[in-house]
Parts: structure tokens; C-alpha cells; sequence
């Protein structure tokens, strides 16, 4: 297990455990170089420790980058509890997980991701002050949906400038995969621009109540993968963009909401090839995580909102560092990020 920690580059991980509770969670910290590290805590029942592990190494791996991009002034980490989120949660659980982020004194900051709740935030928040986004009673900011659909729908008019010379989306077509709560926000954002709209999702409730709301398309959640669009919205879970899903897509952009949307870094390199322009998801879907890092810093929520502007001229310059260098899109997101934590390290001689 130390070498994927070593390949990963991190500065620390903890492993917890509590008996009273039945506790057994890791936290990945992978740098505090820009500031504390922040990212979600996932509850989920792992096949191993190990699955677990690597879980924790890519997605804190993945909050560095975001975080840097960003500009928060905070580093990247995440945390999992092993144990399933709808038969072993318990408040004796919660708060000893609680206990363990607050022994690291601030170095890492949690809040929430799959498998826990607000009201598992707010519960946490009560044993511990390094805990972020709680309902506003809690001292939290607010529901992170629409913040992260306004970054989205940003990225959504950056990749469009940059592929169609005008980032007006009146309109064109964009396939949003996946209309939970950011994906209604980011279709109410897209229909004000008036873009035309084909919607799907597993959940015939969501996806019909968007499609009234905004005069959406409805097709089936495998038929979103052949529907004629300019930009393609990947919103829901990870990985839907892969070797098997790039050869049917019929998009000039690909821009969503959901987290690690390429199931591998080859699949970087097939959007390429068919021309289709990816607009790297931890660039443009900061919503969430500004929300956290401003809460934490207890500054206001328009402050919080008008950071997240900062994903639009992201997305350029990722876009002119890949055609220099003659890298994808992805590539030249993770060597933009790495460049402002580099220059941190270098502030600091």
C-alpha cells in the first residue's frame, strides 16, 4: 500500500479506527502546499481496504487539482468510511469520524459526498469545526446545485468559443446526461441562453419534471450517446466517456457537471481523434468546493459565487496550453494545476 501512496504523491494518510463505534475510515491528504486540504467524506462498503485506498489516493489527487485551479487557497484531500451508508450508518459513527478530523487540528477539511447526507454534516459539525457544508442554521452556505451548474454551464460557453468561435449558445443543442439536482440547475441556466435541450436520466420523476420545466427532449439514458448535439453534458456518475460511448457521440464538445467523466486518460486522446473538443470536468465543476472553502473561511456566499467565474478563462487557457504543447485537454489541466502548486512550493524559498 505505500507504493500507491507513493505513486499518488501524497503527504499523508491516516488510517481510523474505533472500536466503540465500529469506525474504519482512511483520509488521503495529498498536498497543503496552497492552503488545508479539502474535499468530501464518501460512505461506502469497499470490496477491500485496498479498493478503498485507491479511492481516497485518486479523488484527494483529484481535489489538489481542482483546488489549485481554482484559486481557493486550499490543498486537496478526501476521505472514505468503509461501511454501507444504509445499514451501518450511525451517530456514534459519525461523530467518531468527526473526532478523527478534528485530531488533525485543521489539515484537512471535510464535507460531504456519496453515501452521507447535510444532516450527517450537520451532526459532524457538532463534535467538529473542520466540517463544511451544513445547512445554513449550521453556519453553512447553502445548496453547492446551482454553484455547480453555474461553473458547468461556464465551461458549457468556454469549449463553445473555443470550438465554435462565439460562446453564444442560443440556438444549439446540448445533451445533458444526467438531470438530478445540478443537472435541472444547469438546464434552467441553459434555457435562459436559449439553447435547445435533449435531457435523460434513470430517473423518470427528475427527468420528466426538467423536460415540463424547460421544454427539454427526453430520450433514454442509452440513447443520449447517439443524439445529434453540439455539446454533450455528462452530469450524472463518472467514467461515461470510454472507449465503448466516444465512437457513438455526435458533439463538437463534451462539458458536464460529473466528476472523472473519462474512464481512462486514453479516452483524452479518442475525443481528440474524432475532433470532439473535452473540457476537463475538475476545471469547470468548482461549485461545490468554493462553496466549502469560502464557508470555511466564513466569507459570503456572493463572494463565493462571483470565484467561480474564474472556470470560464480556465478553460481557455487549458485549451491554448494543450495546442502548444501538442497534449489533450486533460493533459494541459493537470500541467495547469501543477504549475500553481509548483509555484507555491517555489514561494515558499
Amino acid at each position: 500500500m505505500m507504493e500507491m501512496v507513493a505513486q499518488y504523491g501524497h503527504e499523508k494518510v491516516v488510517f481510523c479506527h474505533d472500536k466503540e463505534s465500529g469506525l474504519k475510515a482512511i483520509i488521503g491528504i495529498h498536498s497543503t502546499v496552497l492552503g488545508p486540504a479539502i474535499g468530501g467524506c464518501r460512505m461506502k462498503k469497499y470490496g477491500s481496504t485496498k479498493d478503498a485506498l485507491f479511492d481516497v489516493l485518486r479523488l484527494s489527487k483529484g481535489m489538489s487539482y481542482k483546488c489549485a485551479a481554482a484559486e481557493l487557497g486550499m490543498g486537496g484531500g478526501k476521505s472514505v468510511i468503509i461501511a454501507d451508508p444504509k445499514t451501518e450508518k450511525t451517530e456514534e459513527l459519525l461523530k467518531a469520524f468527526a473526532r478523527a478530523v478534528d485530531s488533525l487540528g485543521g489539515l484537512y477539511i471535510s464535507a460531504e459526498d456519496m453515501g452521507m447526507s447535510v444532516d450527517d454534516i450537520n451532526l459532524m459539525k457538532t463534535v467538529s469545526p473542520y466540517i463544511v457544508g451544513c445547512s445554513k442554521e449550521y453556519g453553512g452556505l447553502g445548496d453547492p446545485s446551482m454553484p455547480t451548474a453555474y461553473g458547468t454551464y461556464l465551461g458549457i460557453r468556454a469549449g463553445a468559443q473555443v470550438v465554435f468561435g462565439s460562446d453564444n449558445l442560443k440556438g444549439k443543442t446540448v445533451a445533458i446526461q444526467g438531470t438530478g439536482n445540478v443537472g435541472y440547475c444547469l438546464a434552467e441556466l441553459l434555457t435562459k441562453d436559449e439553447a435547445n435541450l435533449v435531457i435523460a436520466d434513470v430517473d423518470s420523476d427528475r427527468v420528466n419534471k426538467t423536460a415540463e420545466d424547460f421544454g427539454a427532449r427526453i430520450v433514454s439514458p442509452d440513447e443520449i450517446y447517439d443524439v445529434p448535439c453540439d455539446i454533450f453534458a455528462p452530469s450524472a456518475i463518472g467514467g461515461t466517456i470510454n472507449e465503448q460511448t466516444i465512437p457513438r457521440l455526435k458533439c463538437k464538445v463534451i462539458a458536464g457537471a460529473a466528476n472523472n467523466q473519462l474512464l481512462t486518460e486514453d479516452d483524452a486522446r479518442r475525443c481528440e481523434a474524432k475532433g470532439i473538443f473535452y473540457v476537463p470536468d475538475f476545471i469547470i465543476n468548482l461549485g461545490g468546493v468554493t462553496l466549502g472553502a469560502y464557508e470555511y473561511k466564513h466569507l459570503p456566499y456572493e463572494v463565493a459565487y462571483k470565484q467561480i467565474d474564474i472556470a470560464f478563462d480556465n478553460v481557455l487557457k487549458v485549451a491554448e496550453i494543450a495546442r502548444k504543447n501538442s497534449i489533450t485537454t486533460s493533459q494541459a489541466a493537470n500541467m495547469f494545476a501543477e504549475q500553481k502548486i509548483e509555484a507555491a512550493k517555489k514561494g515558499w524559498g
